[in-house]
Order: C-alpha cells, then structure tokens, then sequence
C-alpha cells in the first residue's frame, strides 16, 4: 500500500497538466495512474489512419510548454502524442508514472479522511484524488442485432485493427463525426466497396490545414505567443453565436454550403449530406478530402437505419442487404455513462454515476458535492468554445488554488456545497437556454438524455478562468485536521 499527497488518474493533456503544475509549485509527493502502456490519453488511443487535432497546434499545447517546431498548423496523432511524452519527460513527471495500471475503484474513506485506490496493479491511499480521465476515453458502439454473428471484422475508431489489412474489403463505416470524417478518405481509396452509413450529415467547412516550415517562432518566441493570443481570440469570436444569437453562425454555414456545392456535383448525394440543423448544433469539422471520397465510384452513403447486422453484411430497415466485410465504427464515446463513474465512490459509497444519474453536474465543473477533496478536469459545463487545454489549465489552477487552501487552514477536507453546486447549475443552464445546442434543431452528445447540455461553459475562456483563479472557501464544507468527525 503506497501512501501519497495525490493521486492522479489519466495521463493526458489533465493528467500530466496536474503534475507538472504539482510538480512546478514544489509538490513531489503524487502519482499518476494509467491504464495504457503510455501517456497520452486520447492522442495514444486514437491512432486511426488520418486522427488529427481539430484546434491549431499553436493552442492546443500548455501555455508554459510551447513547441516551436510544430510540422502543421493543425497537428496529426503522432506529432501531439510525441508532444505528450516530451512534457513528461522534460518537466520531470516520468519517475511519477503508474503506467498499465487501471483504477478498479476509487473510494472516500470518511473515517481517515483519505481516498482509497485499488488498481490491478497494487493499492494506493490518496488525501486527494483527481479525476483526469477525459471524454473521449470509453468507446461506444451500438448494440445492433446480429452484431455477434458477423463473419468479417469489426473494431472501433478508437481501438483500430492495424493488423487487419484494408486493401480490396468492402468496408462500412458507422457514424460520420469528426473521426469518420478523417478516416473516410484514407480508406476510400484502398478500399473494394466503401459504404457509409450514416444517420445525421455533419457541417463540414474548408480545412485550412497547412505546412509549418522555417525557425521564425524557434528564434523569436514573442512570435508564437502573439500567434497563441491571435488564435485563441479568432476562437473565442465564436462564442456570442454559439452561446446567445445562433444567426451569427449563418455565415459558417453559408460557407459549408458552398464547400459541399464545390465539392459534389450530385444533386442526390449533395441533398443526402445536407445538414438539416443549424451551424454549430452538432459538431462541426474541417475537411477537404471527405466529399470528394464520398463522391468516388466505389463509394456509397447510405441514410437508411441500420436493421440488422447479418455474417456477410448489413441490413438496413427498407430490407436491403450491403454485403461489407469489415465494420469501422465511428460512433463516438460514452460520456454520459462512462464506465468510469461507477468506479469512483464518495461520502456513504455512492458512486459518481449514481450521483450525476446520467446527467453529470458540477461545481465550476470540477468538483462534485458529496465527493471531498475529489476534483475532475474537463468536467460537466467546463469545456470552453476553444482549446481544451485552456480548458485544463484553468481547472489545473483551481486544484492548487484549493490544495493551497487546504494546507493554509490547517484543513484535511474541502467539500463543495451542493448549494453552491445548484446554484452554478442554475447559472449555466439560464446561460445556455439560447444557445446553437439547444435551440439548433438536433441532438448531440453534447445532449444529456433529458436535453440538457453538459458539456459547455456559457461565456468566453476568460470568464472560465477568472471564475476558477482563486477557491472561495464560503463555497465548501470544511474539515480541520484532527477534528472529530460529527
């Protein structure tokens, strides 16, 4: 049994943003716990043919780790996992690695005040715990009937078969988000046969994507970080459309309209992808290579329902049979009911899934009444319309904000009141009322299952970060050490 100050679970962007914030204001005495082999979280996970960052690498890095040698203005898989494992090792958290060791269950002991964590690996006593998990961390894939007789081979984006050779399959692929919309075009052309099926189009617009070459921001860093702040506010423009008058948004979508007019000359398979949403509702994504597959000879776009799933292909509900021979689901992950959430137990053994019952919520989106010194990152209501790494650093600096506190006071345990909580709820759901995702016209996974969104903060990363600079202490029950225990 290994006792620390702080145990950390998830070894991506929040993972390793905690530690190196720890391990920069002069605390050595936590751990990292993963599952994986390596760090990386979601960028070591999702390792399909054409994952690429969605957010210019110039931001979607920590603000205290700038990489002046990015390759492209949006970043592929390999060069941000890379990104991932520098950090570690160059901020000195590789000695605070619990690589391939997966939390089984994370319990609030209330009598020694100490979180308990039981990994298959060993055990670990922990005064805080910080849930670094991430959303994008649990796959979900439809329980189709028939599933289990299918002859061919059948993974996940996120768990994709390298071994499984694509050359001449006929291969279907569920789903079209943003991972279909990057897989597609690296499968279309190896491919037999190519059919997509697909339940809701997406708002696709010009990807901008290009070369990063030269040494400008190697020899003049004030450079990169003038780009940062560039960047960042262009994202930020974005918000009064998304959060208060969607019309703002007619703009992108006239631009889509135009991309998808340009680039499909079928009026038929140009109407089947047509959004009938509004801009933004769902999430929208960049790519110049999507359309022009769909468009290709050996390629299929199919709006039916999927009925069935039978050994030699798929049947769809006006009875018709696409013979595939292996299946790529691009089906998103399970945010909602992340398994996850059944595994962290806090005051009287209720779990996090049992607290949230499918509609998670969260004070600033970190921490969660009846969880003491328990903080999430990237939780309920806190992802802002930019970054999400900007995202985390806030979050990050509200959890020493907090341990802070805790030694300052003498405290051995800070609770947030779910007064405190409600109230915030309250605020963000009054924010969100006019919001692109809620008055849109679709459902999204941004969607909890009673129409809530969950997922965004209503207001500008600024907003989020002045919110989350500093822990108000009126906002949380507090323990003393060596008080008794009422």
């Amino acid at each position: 049994m290994s006792r620390v100050r702080v145990a950390i679970v998830g070894a991506g962007f929040g993972g390793l943003g905690t530690a190196i914030a720890l391990k920069r204001s002069g605390v050595d005495d936590f751990v990292v716990l993963e599952r994986a082999a390596e760090v990386g979280g979601t960028w070591q996970v999702n390792d399909y043919p054409g994952a690429q960052c969605d957010i210019p690498s110039i931001l979607y890095s920590f603000s205290f780790a700038p990489n002046p040698r990015w390759t492209r203005l949006y970043p592929l898989q390999p060069e941000i996992h890379d990104y991932l494992r520098r950090c570690a090792e160059e901020f000195g958290i590789v000695p605070h690695l619990r690589l391939r060791h997966e939390v089984l269950d994370a319990s609030w002991d209330e009598a020694a005040r100490f979180w308990r964590v039981r990994t298959d690996r060993g055990d670990f006593e922990a005064d805080v715990l910080v849930g670094a998990i991430g959303p994008f961390s649990e796959p979900s894939t439809p329980d189709l009937p028939g599933l289990d007789t299918f002859d061919g081979t059948a993974f996940h984006s996120s768990t994709w078969n390298h071994k499984h050779q694509l050359t001449g399959r006929r291969i279907a692929v569920i789903g079209t988000g943003a991972s279909a919309v990057q897989i597609v075009p690296r499968l279309q052309p190896v491919a037999r046969t190519l059919t997509v099926f697909q339940r809701t189009p997406t708002w696709i617009m010009p990807h901008p994507d290009r070369p990063m070459t030269g040494r400008l921001f190697e020899r003049f860093p004030a450079v990169q970080r003038l780009a940062r702040t560039g960047l960042d506010l262009a994202q930020e423009a974005l918000v009064p459309g998304l959060v208060r008058q969607p019309a703002l948004l007619k703009g992108m979508e006239l631009i889509s309209r135009a991309h998808l007019r340009r680039q499909v000359r079928d009026p038929l398979l140009r109407a089947k992808l047509t959004p009938s949403y509004a801009f933004g509702c769902k999430r929208p994504t960049f790519s110049n290579a999507y359309y022009p597959a769909l468009a290709q000879p050996n390629a299929e776009v199919v709006t039916e329902a999927i009925r069935e799933v039978r050994p030699s292909g798929i049947v769809t509900a006006d009875g018709v049979q696409h013979e595939v021979d292996t299946i790529v689901f691009g089906t998103g992950f399970r945010m909602t009911d992340h398994p996850g959430f059944d595994r962290i137990r806090g005051r009287g053994g209720r779990t996090l899934g049992e607290a949230w019952n499918g509609s998670p919520r969260a004070y600033l989106g970190t921490t969660v009444a009846g969880f003491p010194n328990f903080f999430l990152l990237l939780g309920p209501n806190s992802v802002v319309y930019t970054s999400q790494v900007v995202t985390i650093e806030a979050q990050v600096a509200y959890v020493l904000s907090c341990l802070r506190a805790l030694d300052r006071h003498g405290l051995s345990t800070l609770e947030v009141r779910e007064t405190a909580q409600d109230s915030w709820v309250r605020e963000v759901d009054r924010g969100l009322r006019d919001s692109v995702w809620n008055t849109g016209g679709c459902r999204s996974y941004y969607l909890d299952d009673s129409g809530r969104n969950f997922v965004f903060y209503p207001g500008f990363n600024r907003q989020f970060r002045r919110r989350t600079a500093a822990v108000d202490l009126a906002d949380y029950h507090r323990t003393e050490q060596g008080a008794r225990i009422a």
